[in-house]
């Protein structure tokens, strides 16, 4: 499957019956738990799971979402998730790019981006990124080509 970057980490989902809303397509709110789920399971395979975050006392928040729907998805449709790391500014916050698509005809679904800042569990305040999240999200980080993003 092609990509809009590479190296991406890609997540399966097969579309349950539970995702469709009453127009017969996937509910607009699925898409972002699935992309709340790969960014979980990305985070996970480089090293840093809640119990890591815990550990810290840090978290990575969304602080915000950009979503463009670019044609629905249906009822077994099986899917591709991919996400990349596009910017971790060493300091406070980390972005992340999502690109879904259909794998019976490669048909690019959504392309998405979030902005995560870095809060303290225990106040909710915003923080400095600790060393460790710097070193692992800052070496995940995927170039963009100008104007892609």
């Amino acid at each position: 499957m092609e990509w809009a970057l590479p190296a991406p980490y890609v997540m399966t989902i097969t579309v349950e019956a539970r995702a469709i809303d009453s127009f017969g397509h996937v509910n607009n709110g699925e898409y972002l738990r699935w992309i709340e789920r790969i960014s979980w399971a990305h985070s996970e395979v480089l090293g840093l799971d809640l119990a890591r975050y815990r550990a810290l006392d840090r978290a990575m928040v969304v602080h915000r979402h950009e979503l463009d729907y670019l044609a629905p998805a249906f009822e077994g449709d099986t899917l591709a998730l991919a996400t990349w790391i596009v910017e971790c500014d060493q300091r406070l916050s980390l972005t992340r790019r999502f690109q879904l698509k259909r794998e019976s005809d490669g048909k690019t679904l959504l392309n998405a981006r979030t902005r995560f800042v870095c809060a303290a569990l225990s106040t909710g305040r915003p923080q400095r990124l600790p060393e460790e999240y710097r070193r692992i999200y800052g070496s995940a980080v995927v170039s963009e080509p100008e104007g892609s993003g």
